[in-house]
């Protein structure tokens, strides 16, 4: 098994997610953080003057799946977070050693 993490702007959430859903992905947890990378912040205008802000407003999305969807899941992200501008996002993938379900016990 795999664990997918896409860090990825809030406003490609939903599309990310129904192009998942399509597809027959449907479990994920979203999770609304804050962050840099390239793009190392935005410049605003507040009330006539420059203010930096550094962490920028991002959502992560985590999967865990099976290893033979790794590829069309990651593919599905990619597709539908895409501008091709900084500030885009990231994809991790990791290896699952376990996974339980909590009502199994």
């Amino acid at each position: 098994m795999k664990k997918i993490e896409a860090v990825i702007r809030p406003e490609k959430l939903e599309k990310v997610s129904e192009a998942l859903l399509d597809k027959g992905h449907h479990a994920m947890t979203v999770t609304e953080v804050r962050g840099r990378g390239a793009q190392r912040g935005i410049a605003l205008q507040f009330r006539g003057k420059e203010i930096l802000v550094d962490l920028i407003p991002k959502v992560k999305i985590e999967i865990v799946t099976e290893d033979k969807n790794v590829d069309d899941i990651v593919d599905i992200i990619k597709t539908y977070a895409h501008t091709g501008k900084n500030g885009d996002g990231k994809i991790f993938v990791y290896d699952i050693e376990k996974c339980l379900t909590v009502r199994d016990e």
